[in-house]
């Protein structure tokens, strides 16, 4: 598989491409007014306890709380009292790299409740060792690192196990365990990684270390740099704790451009271009401290020809904002995006007459697996989604679909569950959830819809003028002027007609209506004002929710 990194810039944005095949697969931008969260260290403030929802939400210093689920409350909560004055509890936080997952990972908070001693009878004793969660105190300080961006109303969420990403390893605060990731099959390498890492984890320090897949066959002295990196850092981190007053960020994330270098540039790569000067000497910066034996494999871009468009990057970000993605075949998908889950229906389209239906509905199928997967990690598509395959009548072609779409999965750096095919051809899944949708990147909620993608018809909004009329002439009796401030478009349909609409309510509820067009005011919206002194009267007799 031929793999590279593309990265275009701009004054205000950053886009970065990994394509696969001279495909594109995934797509990261970065901007001064869409931060991004994931990975910050926070040391906030229990703001409230709901054991109804088990949950807390932490005040970070955020527009929103932050969510910290009872599942992500680490066994090590109380562990981080030494760095606190006060003696206050503060928690730990945890690796969420899909990729480093240890081969004999840390015991997980839930796991470490059925850990606890056995009282007769084979039952565990509730006073014999606290739930983690019970540790959390409404007022009390406490460290969280985010794990998920906020989507739509939800503020970020986080978890209180602290995880320090670097480019060999992930440094664990206050564990002492040793894993080694599970795409490292080697079993001599792994016994190899482990003794290094061991012998060079300092023995006052109670940190954990889990081997990234990037340490494979990497010399000790590299190692032990990338280890001594991630320690400075946590005794940052520790000083910062001390030293500041909830809410606080404590430690940012690094930058998607040092963070895109630091978990994927690797020798499977065969090349990283850049066409932006300043970027390519922090590219090369940023690897003559970390990996100097791959700089030979960063291009300065100097053609005048959009870097994008050279690649075909371009049409391939334009298809990820559209709803409907073409299939070779002449196939399609179609792709609805909801705040609960994603919905993708497969179409066969003009293909469909040309050979045996079954045949051809499995040939779609597969490919539009293929693709399917394709766009998931392209789009950043988090959570449930559902995939509405075309009917197969054979249980093996079912199996064939089911079979190609996982093996597509695999590739994905997310986490992802993947159900077998339904009898009505429907096959369910689901997918991490860390960045918002690429699609937030490039869009925002049109001002016309409000985001729903449909607006109201011209009659609904002149009905609804009417009944604003009505109620008003309810409670004011005789002759009225008013003038009406609207969108030019219902201005135009209300002067349509003979007689035109707006004479036809004027002699129905005795008014004289002057018509105001506003091209500001979204269609739906209409205001109504007093001719005498132009007092806004609209709120006043609109219909109450």
């Amino acid at each position: 598989m031929r793999k590279e990194i593309i990265f275009n810039a701009t004054a205000t944005e950053t886009r970065i491409a990994i394509t696969e095949d001279s495909r594109l697969v995934e797509l990261f931008v970065e901007s001064p007014d869409k931060e991004h969260y994931v990975g910050n260290i926070y040391l906030g403030r229990i703001a409230k306890v709901m054991p109804g929802i088990r949950a807390a939400f932490i005040d970070v210093g955020l527009r929103q709380d932050a969510f910290l689920h009872f599942s992500d409350v680490g066994s090590t909560i109380g562990d981080f009292a030494y760095l606190e004055d006060d003696g206050d509890g503060v928690a730990l936080l945890d690796d969420d790299d899909d990729d480093d997952i240890p081969e004999t990972p840390p015991y997980s908070s839930k796991q470490q409740n059925n850990r606890r001693p056995r009282v007769g009878g084979g039952n565990y004793s509730r006073d014999a060792e606290p739930e983690p969660h019970e540790n959390l105190k409404v007022g009390e300080k406490i460290i969280v690192q985010v794990t998920k961006e906020p989507t739509g109303n939800k503020g970020v969420r986080v978890t209180s196990e602290i995880s320090l990403p670097g480019r060999f390893l992930v440094l664990l605060p206050l564990r002492r365990s040793i894993g080694v990731s599970k795409r490292v099959n080697d079993f001599r390498e792994k016994r190899r990684l482990r003794n290094t890492v061991r012998n060079l984890i300092p023995r006052d320090m109670k940190v954990g270390v889990i081997i990234r897949t990037n340490a494979l066959e990497q010399a000790e002295e590299i190692i032990r740099q990338d280890l001594e990196a991630l320690l400075d850092k946590w005794r940052e981190i520790e000083k910062g704790i001390r030293d500041s007053i909830p809410p606080k960020l404590i430690s940012k994330e690094m930058s998607s451009t040092s963070g895109v270098l630091r978990d994927l540039f690797s020798e499977e790569v065969e090349r990283v271009v850049v066409d932006a000067k300043n970027l390519y000497r922090e590219v090369s910066v940023y690897l003559e401290s970390n990996q100097p034996s791959l700089l030979d494999k960063v291009e300065f871009y100097k053609g005048r020809e959009p870097v994008f468009d050279i690649f075909g990057i371009e049409k391939e970000v334009a298809f990820a904002l559209q709803k409907k993605v073409p299939l070779r075949s002449g196939g399609s998908i179609v792709i609805e995006q909801t705040e609960a889950m994603t919905v993708v229906d497969v179409n066969t389209g003009r293909f469909a007459k040309k050979q045996d239906q079954e045949l051809n509905s499995l040939q779609t199928n597969l490919e539009a697996a293929r693709e399917i997967a394709r766009q998931l990690r392209l789009r950043d598509v988090g959570g449930i989604v559902v995939i509405d395959f075309i009917d197969l009548t054979d249980d093996k072609n079912q199996k064939k679909v089911y079979d190609e779409l996982r093996k597509e999965m695999r590739k994905d750096r997310a986490k992802s569950t993947v159900l077998p095919m339904s009898e009505f051809g429907i096959v369910q899944l689901t997918r991490q959830r860390v960045r918002q949708s690429v699609i937030h990147s490039f869009s925002e909620p049109c001002p016309v819809c409000g985001g729903v993608g449909i607006v109201q018809s011209k009659s609904t909004i002149v009905n609804n003028i009417e009944r604003w009329i009505r109620r008003f002439k309810t409670d004011i009796r005789g002759f009225r002027r008013l003038i009406l401030q609207t969108n030019p478009t219902i201005v135009e349909f209300l002067h349509h007609g003979l007689p035109s609409r707006l004479l036809q309510m004027m002699l129905k509820y005795h008014v004289h209506i002057k018509i105001v067009a506003d091209e500001k005011m979204p269609q739906h919206e209409f205001h109504f004002l007093l001719r005498k002194n132009n007092e806004d009267i609209t709120e006043k007799y609109e219909q109450q929710p």
